[in-house]
């Protein structure tokens, strides 16, 4: 994606089932855990950027000793920071104990972050400040060790402020409206309560509360709390979390719309958020990797007995698009197939734009996470081009030379490096005309390579709002003198906000949106539509439990995504640029052939999987009406 959107968050969770003698024995480390979580949350660096958070649970600690640590950050490099400061920590106790080293059940008891549950967290944050406190894992703290909790997770709710009336409606003084704090709150409760009940009935059978702990710690039932808490939750989540006892769990949504996926055998229990990462940190076959089921819980008894649980009801599946597009990691399989095939089926519409002149056109790609997209363009390009060779030699076999032959046979696809992206520039200047032009060379371009008749394809992952676009890469590249430039998008037109995850919250941000407005004004419908439009958002009831309808639909309706697609390319160049601009975006039904178990498509086509979803996008229209710059959620 050549213009920045924020990212999801990933989460890594680990649970060694042996003793850390066996992993010092095996792989010559007792810190086997720590390293392999770092690894994970390194490969997983793509996510999040805004913070970094560790926390471990020690299992079988004396009372007056910790056994849960937890360090975050939120420097420019969190997760280097975050395992810096846990291995100076682990080293100073070492340098003054190195007996520390042959007495494992004592390093344990010292170092600190040493344990058998490890949960870490990289962050995006989608809203708020990006202060230390919005970092996960969050703790909820009780000298009970039952009651303690740590979370993390890759979510947001939609109904947020609900659940925060919720809380208060139990008695709890919330102190943040926050869905992290909200949904954490709601949870312990819910755990504090099977506590108490637990403890109630081991009371009435004669045990003190010394006594009682450990029989609460096996009745203890992670899905009846996770069943309770999650009853309410209206978004697109992955939540893990450990207990204080070394319970662990890792619950999913019911559309399963962000991704989760998990690793057991006899010596850990593994959950990612991508499956190439845990291919990767623990050497393990694709089809070993296992995506956690919509709706379920992975759960991790203290014993180490590993269960998966209905948790809730599932719903049609609706993963994420986005993730096979542009989040994840392009080096899972399937992932990498998908975003070739994307390209693929982009190509009879390039062909159609450039007149299936294959001869004179340039392919290209920007930025570099479009380059498996292009790999896929470029496959269907050859195709084309192969049949136009086979035509040739076809129409002239009958007084073909073979320098003719050689000739037509000698005809290569031209693809070339256009641009390469200056990552030294910053726009330091904030007046806006000197700060155009900065923009304007972000990019570095490739000369000599495009001649006057040719056509210029460059194909990107998505284009959302087309500010880049427009300030740079296409000045950029109509300086090479092409007559036309093509913009093609892996992605179809994004034209409404997400509110699961990622940070594409406002209307008037996305292209197609503006596009679809410009085409209202030439009509001169722009005014009826809007307040039309306006006066059904207005009607929605906000807290009504029932199917809402996305209103903002009928901004698009009059018009074909070709018509659309045109209007952004005319708002995308101005009167300076002298090539022909067209932009071609992915079809819905193409994305659906190439990535067919991800049908998460609401940006797209504005069919939300929960009802709070369409709660947001009439909310986010009533702040453009209104001139709100708020987020709708």
């Amino acid at each position: 994606m050549s213009e920045l959107i924020k990212h999801e968050c990933g989460i890594a969770q680990i649970r060694l089932l042996k003793p850390l003698s066996y992993y010092k024995e095996k792989y010559g480390s007792p810190f086997y855990g720590i390293n392999k979580l770092y690894l994970m949350l390194e490969k997983q660096h793509n996510r999040g950027q805004d913070g970094a958070g560790f926390a471990s649970v020690k299992l079988d600690v004396k009372p007056g000793y910790r056994y849960i640590s937890r360090y975050r950050s939120n420097a420019a490099q969190p997760i280097q920071d975050v395992f810096e400061t846990i291995n100076n920590r682990i080293n100073t106790e070492i340098i003054k104990h190195p007996e520390l080293l042959d007495d494992l059940p004592q390093l344990k008891q010292e170092v600190p972050y040493l344990g058998e549950l490890m949960l870490a967290h990289v962050r995006y944050g989608t809203y708020g400040k990006n202060s230390i406190e919005s970092v996960h894992p969050f703790l909820r703290q009780n000298n009970w060790m039952h009651r303690n909790l740590i979370m993390a997770g890759n979510f947001n709710m939609t109904n947020a402020s609900e659940m925060f009336d919720n809380l208060v409606k139990l008695g709890q003084h919330p102190k943040e409206k926050t869905d992290t704090i909200t949904v954490m709150e709601k949870i312990g409760h819910f755990l504090d309560s099977e506590v108490r009940k637990l403890y109630k009935k081991l009371k009435a059978k004669g045990y003190n509360k010394q006594e009682a702990s450990p029989h609460i710690v096996d009745k203890i039932r992670i899905s009846k709390i996770l069943r309770k808490s999650s009853k309410d939750w209206d978004g697109g989540y992955v939540m893990a979390g450990l207990l204080g006892h070394g319970d662990a769990f890792v619950l999913r949504d019911p559309s399963g719309i962000r991704p989760a996926y998990y690793y057991h055998d006899d010596e850990v229990v593994v959950v990612a958020s991508e499956r190439p990462v845990i291919q990767t940190a623990f050497n393990v076959p694709f089809e070993n990797v296992i995506e956690l089921e919509p709706g379920k819980a992975l759960i991790t008894k203290r014993n180490g007995r590993v269960v998966k649980k209905q948790i809730l009801e599932p719903l049609e599946k609706k993963a994420c698009s986005f993730e096979r597009i542009y989040f994840s990691r392009g080096s899972d399989a399937e992932i990498y197939k998908e975003r070739k095939n994307l390209g693929r089926l982009l190509m009879p519409e390039v062909l159609k734009a450039i007149n299936f002149d294959t001869e004179n056109s340039v392919f290209s790609y920007i930025p570099n996470t479009a380059e498996t997209s292009f790999y896929g363009m470029v496959e269907a390009a050859q195709d084309e081009l192969n049949r136009q060779k086979n035509q040739k030699i076809l129409q002239e076999k009958e007084h073909l030379t073979d320098e003719r032959l050689q000739e037509i046979l000698s005809q290569k696809l031209r693809t070339e490096k256009i641009a390469i992206k200056d990552a030294k520039l910053r726009t330091f200047i904030t007046e806006d005309s000197s700060r155009d032009d900065l923009v304007a060379h972000v990019y570095d371009v490739t000369y000599g390579i495009v001649k006057p008749d040719d056509n210029l394809v460059v194909i990107d992952d998505s284009i959302v709002r087309g500010t880049t676009l427009k300030m740079s890469i296409i000045k950029m590249l109509d300086r090479l003198g092409p007559k036309q430039i093509v913009i093609v998008s892996s992605a179809p037109q994004i034209r409404y906000p997400d509110c699961y995850g990622i940070d594409m919250a406002k209307l008037e941000d996305f292209v197609a949106f503006r596009a679809a407005l410009a085409l209202h004004k030439d009509l001169n419908t722009y005014d009826q539509t809007i307040k039309s439009v306006y006066k059904k958002c207005k009607s929605q009831d906000e807290l009504s439990k029932t199917a809402v309808d996305n209103y903002v639909k009928a901004i698009y309706e009059p018009f074909s995504d070709e018509q659309i697609s045109d209007k952004i390319a005319e708002l995308l160049s101005d009167e300076t640029t002298r090539a022909k601009v067209k932009v071609i975006y992915q079809s819905v039904d193409n994305l659906h052939q190439a990535c067919p178990d991800h049908k998460g498509d609401w940006y797209f086509t504005g069919d939300y999987p929960t009802i709070g979803g369409s709660k947001i996008v009439n909310k986010a229209f009533i702040n453009f009406v209104e001139g709100n710059k708020k987020r709708a959620y």
